[in-house]
């Protein structure tokens, strides 16, 4: 059974479909499944952002069969691993854990790069083209570390 790993940032039309992406293609699919999810329900059923698309095309990725998903309080069951783009999202998902375990899933994803310092993801939507390609940058160099660290726990 893969390890199954969720993405979370506000509309699941930015942040977290590009970390999906990111991630997906850095890990080995016949043991890591790689989804992601809101914490907002505006863009359930559509596509990433087409800033998003277009990011993640530069970088040879595509993102576009994606859509936005909810976030569910029965993720806790479902995935092992559970990493949002920033303070709000973390909040806003482990306010809906039921477990202790359940909340030592979540982690703000940029903690692989800078441990114990909360650093975000900014949010591009409200910004420019420039915006998303910081966030893909971010995203790329922590899931760097994230797959490693993976690779090395669940080979």
């Amino acid at each position: 059974m893969p390890v199954k790993i969720l993405m979370v940032c506000l509309g699941n039309i930015c942040r977290s479909p590009l970390a999906e992406g990111i991630l997906s293609s850095k890990l080995p699919k016949d043991k890591f499944f790689i989804d992601s999810a809101g914490t907002g329900h505006w863009h359930v059923g559509k596509q990433p952002d087409e800033r998003s698309i277009a990011t993640a095309k530069k970088h040879s990725l595509d993102i576009s069969k994606q859509k936005g998903k909810h976030f569910n309080p029965k993720f806790f069951d479902e995935f092992d691993y559970i990493y949002v783009m920033d303070g709000s999202n973390y909040n806003d998902v482990t306010a809906l854990a039921k477990t202790d375990e359940h909340k030592k899933k979540v982690s703000l994803i940029l903690e692989e790069l800078f441990p114990g310092e909360n650093v975000d993801v900014p949010d591009p939507y409200y910004g420019f083209q420039n915006g998303f390609d910081v966030v893909y940058e971010m995203l790329d160099e922590a899931t760097d570390l994230l797959a490693k660290k993976l690779m090395e726990k669940h080979s």
